[in-house]
């Protein structure tokens, strides 16, 4: 039995992936490369391809025993979503919905989800736990709450069992070096602040210095790739054991401003470069960071690289020594 991953190739997806043929599972991964590479496959069989294509969902499910699915596969720049809805509910929500229709012809009945923190909205209070309110400030948190709202409903009328993950900021590299973040454009903080120290972009911005944290830049809570693979991994397991549909939060539960993260860039790198503040931008909450008690506590799950020396200096290495990603944009 094998483990689908949509969306494999990419930066979660691939170190995901990864875990799982540690692991010893049998992978097969569809993805249609239009931001996930290649060479950030490890292993698995590979289906190039966009899950609204029809015929290729049908023709994977017959040619593997799928027993559960884990679903990367989506747009997730908040910006773009503003600009682009079609887009972002095209290829989110539709894509879901095609994916979930290929499910229930196969009689596959197990799908962990990778949603965002972008479905709460401005949080109401801090830590942010999985029964605050969800208000999407922007189009891409809209279409993966609605993602998570048409699995509850197959769950309910098909029985399609499902775990979403809400995430916050992923960051780090795999601890072999080989795979890492390498998004066209880059939007990610910490990928962006590496590069200004390799010399790759002139400066770091800073998107507004007067909120109301300790040094009024936005505070957020970074999590290690490695630990979100991890937990997508347990997430997988809690539903092959029989448990029920569930939501989880996955952070540190500390939180990080902008201008900590570049000062930690600097001592971690040696290197220094200009930082230019300019206006906020519209929808940054002033701070994010996850309560992860539930996932804690049911998961059995551990962040083990929660230091942010310890991510930083892993995606660290990995840019140093991949200066150009994976060199196939």
């Amino acid at each position: 039995m094998a483990i689908l991953v949509t969306g494999g190739a990419g930066y979660i997806g691939s170190h995901t992936v990864a875990e799982l043929l540690a692991q010893g599972k049998e992978v097969v991964v569809i993805d249609n490369l239009q931001t996930g590479h290649r060479g950030a496959l490890l292993g698995g069989k590979l289906y190039e391809g966009d899950l609204r294509d029809k015929e290729l969902l049908a023709k994977l499910f017959s040619e593997n025993q799928i027993e559960a699915v884990i679903h990367f596969a989506a747009n997730s720049l908040v910006g773009e979503s503003m600009k682009d809805p079609v887009k972002y509910y095209d290829n989110n929500v539709y894509g879901t919905l095609c994916l979930l229709e290929a499910m229930h012809a196969a009689d596959v009945r197990k799908i962990v989800f990778s949603s965002t923190a972008a479905t709460y909205g401005e949080p109401e209070k801090v830590p942010i736990e999985e029964t605050d309110a969800t208000n999407p400030t922007n189009v891409y948190g809209e279409t993966k709450l609605t993602m998570e709202r048409m699995m509850a409903w197959f769950d309910q009328v098909l029985g399609i069992k499902y775990v979403a993950l809400r995430y916050f900021n992923a960051a780090g590299a795999h601890e072999s070096g080989k795979i890492g973040e390498d998004h066209t454009p880059e939007s990610h903080l910490i990928p962006l602040i590496l590069q200004a120290a390799l010399g790759q972009r002139p400066s770091i911005q800073v998107f507004g210095d007067d909120y109301n944290t300790p040094d009024g830049t936005c505070v957020r809570d970074y999590i290690h790739v490695g630990d979100l693979a991890d937990a997508h991994l347990r997430a997988v397991e809690y539903l092959i054991q029989g448990h029920d549909s569930n939501v989880f939060n996955l952070g540190n539960g500390q939180g990080f401003s902008v201008k900590e993260v570049i000062a930690k860039v600097k001592e971690v790198t040696g290197r220094d470069f200009p930082v230019v503040v300019t206006p906020r931008r519209g929808g940054d909450p002033a701070v994010l960071i996850a309560s992860s008690d539930k996932a804690r506590t049911v998961l059995g799950w551990q962040p083990s690289r929660n230091k942010l020396d310890d991510i930083i200096r892993s995606a660290w290495e990995w840019h140093l020594h991949h200066p150009d990603g994976y060199g196939d944009k």
